[in-house]
């Protein structure tokens, strides 16, 4: 008993080195229990993984082969590092055939893509920043209707990625983000995405799978980090001192849309059997002494453009990828116009007024865009939209909760 009073008034005298000893074990242990948690996590999706490799194949059956399009330098550099302990274990354990690309340099994925040969499956390692690369430059080539037919996973290491939660379960740790993300690329479930196409007279077209963004908010939110030293409040100070340079923000723009499309059914993923011989025989009789009769083709009807001049404190151009499995009657972008009528107060707090049309192409405005989060000069451009032009590898329970949740654009 003794003892254990003489520990109680060793601390009580030393009280300041206790308190901070107390607080480095408890950090340390927090620290080693996390470890613990991320190791059982790949642990767990490795054992799923080893369960696809150990199928039989057939003897005229090859192993799945997967280009990886890796950007070391994104999440700060730490891509690399979180590929080879989350990803690539259960890539090998599953029996794919995996090549991994490394880029080197800003831009480098679009000029990858027109050397990649034929693949079963196409994986993008990386952010917003490798995702719009590799997209652009896949579209870009020649044969582009051959190779947007190959699906694609996405597995999200960067700072930013905005496609993870159309097609992974959000988590707010890492390695459970990355390890079912590589997972469900293994499981093979898919989801069609819409494309913009987004060209303008000097440039070669970019593509994006989420939209343009151009005006007051745009620029705001690419200057909010040089007011770190605000914390929680550096968004809305970055909004005010915006305002105490130049108010209103509005632009001016030209817009020419075309009007909705109805949506044409799905083509089917699986090809048809052959039939067999007989059948086939019998066919080309019949269509022989019966020959089917052709209707005339009906002319095109001639595409109705309406035009409209805007003044907004911010113009978007969207698809409808937040929410990929729910079914749309047409195909349709999404364009929001916000009200350049707020006061400094409501674009400080609220923000946004939606309005929303269809197909659009502005006129010369100065500035920037932001395209799938990635910067451009602001210049007059065509957006087309790519309808289900790509298939990406989404996890079934992710799949579940958006067909149950309500459309968002």
């Amino acid at each position: 008993m003794s003892r254990v009073v003489k520990v109680f008034r060793t601390l009580r005298n030393h009280w300041k080195k206790s308190t901070f000893a107390v607080c480095v074990l408890s950090y340390g242990g927090h620290w080693l229990y996390g470890k613990h948690c991320d190791n059982v996590l790949r642990r767990e999706a490795c054992i799923e993984a080893r369960a696809f490799g150990h199928q039989l194949i057939g003897p005229q059956e090859h192993l799945k082969k997967a280009i990886v399009i890796l950007n070391p330098a994104a999440c700060n550099g730490k891509a690399n590092s979180l590929f080879e302990k989350n990803a690539a274990p259960i890539l090998h354990l599953a029996g794919v055939e995996v090549k991994i690309v490394k880029t080197d340099y800003e831009g480098q994925a679009k000029k990858l893509m027109e050397l990649m040969d034929q693949t079963d499956m196409l994986i993008i390692a990386g952010g917003d920043g490798t995702l719009q690369e590799v997209i652009t430059g896949l579209l870009r080539r020649v044969d582009e209707e051959t190779f947007s037919k190959i699906p694609i996973g996405f597995i999200p290491l960067g700072s930013s990625n905005s496609l993870s939660q159309s097609l992974h379960l959000v988590s707010d740790n890492k390695v459970q983000h990355i390890t079912s993300a590589t997972l469900s690329i293994l499981k093979g479930e898919t989801v069609p995405l819409d494309v913009l196409q987004i060209k303008s007279e000097k440039e070669q077209p970019v593509f994006a799978l989420f939209g343009l963004r151009w005006g007051a908010f745009r620029d705001v939110a690419s200057s909010i980090s040089k007011y770190w030293y605000l914390g929680p409040l550096k968004t809305r100070a970055a909004h005010w001192f915006s305002s105490l340079k130049q108010w209103p923000q509005s632009h001016q723009a030209s817009l020419s849309y075309l009007a909705p499309v109805p949506r044409p059914p799905d083509l089917p993923t699986e090809i048809p059997p052959r039939p067999n011989l007989l059948y086939r025989i019998y066919c080309r009789l019949k269509n022989y002494w019966n020959p089917p009769i052709e209707e005339p083709l009906k002319e095109p009807e001639p595409e109705r453009w309406e035009s409209k001049d805007i003044s907004t404190l911010e113009l978007t151009v969207s698809t409808h990828n937040k929410n990929p499995v729910k079914r749309r009657e047409d195909d349709s972008m999404v364009i929001t116009l916000d009200s350049d009528s707020l006061t400094v107060g409501q674009f400080i707090t609220e923000g946004h007024y939606d309005l929303l049309l269809f197909f659009s192409c502005p006129q010369e405005g100065a500035g920037f865009y932001d395209i799938d989060n990635e910067e451009y000069e602001a210049m007059s451009v065509e957006v087309r939209l790519l309808p289900r032009k790509l298939r990406f590898f989404c996890s079934a329970e992710r799949r579940e909760q958006l067909a149950q949740s309500p459309s968002t654009s």
